[in-house]
Protein backbone atom coordinates (compact mmCIF):
# COMPACT_ATOMS: atom_id res chain seq x y z
CA UNK A 1 0.00 0.00 0.00
CA UNK A 2 2.70 2.05 0.82
CA UNK A 3 4.42 1.73 -2.78
CA UNK A 4 0.94 2.89 -4.53
CA UNK A 5 0.34 5.64 -1.94
CA UNK A 6 4.05 6.98 -3.05
CA UNK A 7 3.25 6.48 -6.62
CA UNK A 8 0.13 8.12 -6.66
CA UNK A 9 1.92 11.02 -4.81
CA UNK A 10 4.68 11.38 -7.58
CA UNK A 11 2.11 11.32 -10.36
CA UNK A 12 0.40 14.18 -8.94
CA UNK A 13 3.53 15.81 -8.33
CA UNK A 14 4.33 15.51 -12.02
CA UNK A 15 0.85 16.94 -12.88
CA UNK A 16 1.18 19.58 -10.67
CA UNK A 17 4.67 20.55 -12.15
CA UNK A 18 3.46 20.59 -15.52
CA UNK A 19 0.75 22.98 -15.13
CA UNK A 20 3.22 25.09 -13.54
CA UNK A 21 5.40 25.34 -16.53
CA UNK A 22 2.45 25.54 -18.92
CA UNK A 23 1.80 28.76 -17.07
CA UNK A 24 4.52 29.92 -16.53
CA UNK A 25 5.71 29.14 -20.41
CA UNK A 26 1.73 31.40 -21.62
CA UNK A 27 3.00 34.32 -19.03
CA UNK A 28 6.21 34.36 -20.07
CA UNK A 29 5.01 34.39 -24.13
CA UNK A 30 2.22 37.06 -23.44
CA UNK A 31 4.76 39.12 -21.66
CA UNK A 32 7.29 38.91 -25.04
CA UNK A 33 4.40 39.33 -27.30
CA UNK A 34 3.25 42.55 -25.40
CA UNK A 35 6.64 44.12 -25.11
CA UNK A 36 7.49 43.35 -29.10
CA UNK A 37 4.79 45.80 -29.50
CA UNK A 38 1.88 42.97 -30.52
CA UNK A 39 -1.27 45.58 -30.14
CA UNK A 40 -3.76 42.46 -31.17
CA UNK A 41 -2.11 41.00 -27.68
CA UNK A 42 -1.65 44.04 -25.81
CA UNK A 43 -5.96 44.50 -26.63
CA UNK A 44 -6.53 41.37 -24.88
CA UNK A 45 -4.29 41.77 -21.77
CA UNK A 46 -6.32 45.15 -21.69
CA UNK A 47 -9.83 43.69 -22.73
CA UNK A 48 -8.93 40.80 -20.29
CA UNK A 49 -8.17 43.03 -17.35
CA UNK A 50 -11.57 45.75 -18.02
CA UNK A 51 -13.44 42.21 -17.87
CA UNK A 52 -11.86 41.06 -14.64
CA UNK A 53 -12.43 44.33 -12.82
CA UNK A 54 -16.08 44.19 -13.79
CA UNK A 55 -16.88 40.97 -11.96
CA UNK A 56 -14.26 41.45 -9.15
CA UNK A 57 -15.96 42.43 -5.90
CA UNK A 58 -15.18 45.81 -5.18
CA UNK A 59 -12.09 46.76 -2.36
CA UNK A 60 -13.02 47.98 0.97
CA UNK A 61 -11.35 50.78 0.52
CA UNK A 62 -12.77 52.02 -2.88
CA UNK A 63 -15.71 54.20 -2.91
CA UNK A 64 -18.81 52.30 -4.31
CA UNK A 65 -19.36 55.00 -6.85
CA UNK A 66 -16.16 55.03 -7.98
CA UNK A 67 -16.11 51.43 -8.24
CA UNK A 68 -18.86 51.55 -10.94
CA UNK A 69 -17.23 53.74 -12.90
CA UNK A 70 -13.94 51.38 -12.48
CA UNK A 71 -16.27 48.78 -13.92
CA UNK A 72 -17.86 50.62 -16.62
CA UNK A 73 -14.43 50.92 -18.52
CA UNK A 74 -14.62 50.24 -22.03
CA UNK A 75 -11.72 49.97 -24.29
CA UNK A 76 -11.08 52.35 -26.91
CA UNK A 77 -7.47 52.24 -28.49
CA UNK A 78 -4.28 50.45 -28.07
CA UNK A 79 -0.22 51.08 -29.27
CA UNK A 80 2.87 49.73 -28.62
CA UNK A 81 2.96 51.86 -25.27
CA UNK A 82 -0.63 53.49 -25.15
CA UNK A 83 -3.76 52.42 -23.99
CA UNK A 84 -7.30 54.52 -24.44
CA UNK A 85 -10.03 53.53 -22.38
CA UNK A 86 -13.39 55.59 -21.30
CA UNK A 87 -15.52 55.75 -18.41
CA UNK A 88 -18.74 57.37 -17.32
CA UNK A 89 -19.29 58.82 -14.47
CA UNK A 90 -22.50 60.66 -12.70
CA UNK A 91 -23.79 62.25 -10.25
CA UNK A 92 -23.77 61.22 -6.24
CA UNK A 93 -27.21 61.94 -4.97
CA UNK A 94 -28.47 61.34 -1.24
CA UNK A 95 -32.34 61.64 0.02
CA UNK A 96 -32.02 63.87 2.88
CA UNK A 97 -35.58 65.08 4.83
CA UNK A 98 -37.39 64.45 1.72
CA UNK A 99 -35.53 66.05 -0.98
CA UNK A 100 -32.81 64.69 -3.45
CA UNK A 101 -29.46 66.45 -2.78
CA UNK A 102 -26.39 66.21 -5.01
CA UNK A 103 -23.53 65.48 -2.86
CA UNK A 104 -20.88 65.43 -5.36
CA UNK A 105 -21.18 66.03 -9.23
CA UNK A 106 -20.04 64.36 -12.37
CA UNK A 107 -16.94 65.87 -12.61
CA UNK A 108 -16.30 65.35 -9.02
CA UNK A 109 -16.98 61.73 -9.21
CA UNK A 110 -15.12 61.56 -13.25
CA UNK A 111 -11.93 62.85 -11.38
CA UNK A 112 -12.22 60.20 -8.43
CA UNK A 113 -12.74 57.58 -11.28
CA UNK A 114 -9.73 58.77 -13.20
CA UNK A 115 -7.36 58.95 -10.68
CA UNK A 116 -8.26 54.99 -9.36
CA UNK A 117 -8.52 53.68 -12.83
CA UNK A 118 -4.92 55.30 -13.99
CA UNK A 119 -3.52 53.51 -10.67
CA UNK A 120 -4.92 50.20 -11.93
CA UNK A 121 -4.31 50.99 -15.59
CA UNK A 122 -0.37 51.31 -15.02
CA UNK A 123 0.37 48.72 -12.13
CA UNK A 124 -2.72 46.34 -12.20
CA UNK A 125 -2.52 44.70 -15.68
CA UNK A 126 -0.74 41.65 -15.73
CA UNK A 127 2.52 41.11 -18.80
CA UNK A 128 1.82 44.55 -19.89
CA UNK A 129 2.81 48.07 -18.66
CA UNK A 130 1.97 51.64 -21.00
CA UNK A 131 3.73 54.11 -20.81
CA UNK A 132 0.92 56.18 -21.59
CA UNK A 133 -2.92 56.27 -21.04
CA UNK A 134 -5.31 58.42 -21.77
CA UNK A 135 -9.06 58.23 -19.82
CA UNK A 136 -12.27 59.86 -21.00
CA UNK A 137 -14.72 60.35 -18.77
CA UNK A 138 -18.34 60.73 -20.17
CA UNK A 139 -21.87 62.08 -18.32
CA UNK A 140 -24.95 62.67 -19.48
CA UNK A 141 -26.77 65.58 -21.20
CA UNK A 142 -29.50 66.61 -22.39
CA UNK A 143 -29.90 68.10 -26.31
CA UNK A 144 -32.82 70.90 -27.72
CA UNK A 145 -35.11 67.56 -28.01
CA UNK A 146 -34.55 66.71 -24.17
CA UNK A 147 -33.04 63.66 -25.10
CA UNK A 148 -30.07 62.10 -23.29
CA UNK A 149 -26.80 61.71 -24.63
CA UNK A 150 -23.20 61.19 -23.24
CA UNK A 151 -20.11 63.50 -23.66
CA UNK A 152 -16.54 63.95 -22.38
CA UNK A 153 -16.44 66.21 -19.68
CA UNK A 154 -12.66 64.96 -18.25
CA UNK A 155 -9.88 63.54 -20.52
CA UNK A 156 -6.70 62.50 -18.99
CA UNK A 157 -4.01 62.19 -20.88
CA UNK A 158 -0.88 60.58 -18.74
CA UNK A 159 2.83 59.11 -18.81
CA UNK A 160 4.41 56.82 -16.86
CA UNK A 161 6.93 59.05 -16.44
CA UNK A 162 4.56 61.73 -14.22
CA UNK A 163 2.84 58.51 -12.48
CA UNK A 164 5.92 58.11 -10.63
CA UNK A 165 5.90 61.38 -8.93
CA UNK A 166 2.19 60.44 -7.85
CA UNK A 167 1.64 59.76 -4.21
CA UNK A 168 -1.00 57.29 -4.92
CA UNK A 169 -1.92 56.62 -0.94
CA UNK A 170 -1.28 60.44 0.46
CA UNK A 171 -2.51 62.26 -2.24
CA UNK A 172 -6.00 63.04 -3.01
CA UNK A 173 -7.82 62.25 -6.54
CA UNK A 174 -7.96 66.17 -7.61
CA UNK A 175 -4.16 66.49 -6.76
CA UNK A 176 -3.51 63.06 -8.97
CA UNK A 177 -5.42 64.20 -11.81
CA UNK A 178 -3.92 67.54 -12.09
CA UNK A 179 -0.25 66.05 -11.73
CA UNK A 180 -1.42 63.67 -14.52
CA UNK A 181 -2.92 66.69 -16.56
CA UNK A 182 -6.43 66.02 -16.58
CA UNK A 183 -8.62 68.52 -18.78
CA UNK A 184 -11.95 69.72 -18.39
CA UNK A 185 -14.42 72.89 -18.51
CA UNK A 186 -17.11 74.71 -16.06
CA UNK A 187 -19.28 76.72 -16.47
CA UNK A 188 -20.19 80.30 -14.90
CA UNK A 189 -21.58 78.17 -11.76
CA UNK A 190 -18.96 75.79 -11.62
CA UNK A 191 -20.90 73.06 -13.48
CA UNK A 192 -19.29 70.38 -15.76
CA UNK A 193 -19.51 71.03 -19.58
CA UNK A 194 -18.76 68.75 -22.35
CA UNK A 195 -15.22 68.92 -23.93
CA UNK A 196 -14.18 67.81 -27.53
CA UNK A 197 -11.58 65.12 -27.61
CA UNK A 198 -9.84 63.69 -30.81
CA UNK A 199 -11.75 59.95 -32.02
CA UNK A 200 -9.49 57.04 -32.28
CA UNK A 201 -7.57 56.13 -35.01
CA UNK A 202 -8.92 53.74 -37.97
CA UNK A 203 -7.80 50.35 -37.66
CA UNK A 204 -4.48 50.30 -39.46
CA UNK A 205 -4.08 48.21 -42.84
CA UNK A 206 -1.62 45.41 -41.41
CA UNK A 207 -4.39 44.67 -38.74
CA UNK A 208 -4.88 41.29 -40.37
CA UNK A 209 -1.87 40.51 -40.39
CA UNK A 210 -1.48 41.12 -36.72
CA UNK A 211 -4.21 39.40 -36.01
CA UNK A 212 -2.57 36.36 -37.58
CA UNK A 213 0.46 37.10 -35.91
CA UNK A 214 -1.10 37.23 -32.43
CA UNK A 215 -3.43 33.56 -33.12
CA UNK A 216 0.27 31.98 -33.27
CA UNK A 217 1.08 33.81 -30.10
CA UNK A 218 -2.03 32.71 -28.31
CA UNK A 219 -1.33 29.26 -29.48
CA UNK A 220 1.72 28.89 -28.59
CA UNK A 221 1.02 30.06 -24.75
CA UNK A 222 -1.70 27.65 -24.81
CA UNK A 223 0.54 24.62 -26.19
Amino acid sequence: MIQWALIVIFILFLVLAYIIVQGTRAALAWRDAAASGDTKVIRDIVEDSLEGWRSQKRPKPVAAEVWRGVQSLQFVHVEADFVRVSATADSDYKLVDGQWLEMRNSLQEGIAITAQCAEMLFYEMPHYRPDRLQIDVYTAFRDESGASLRECILSTEATREVARTVDWDEWTSDEIVEALGGRYRLSDVGRPLAITVEPPPAPDEDDDEDDEHSEATAAEARS
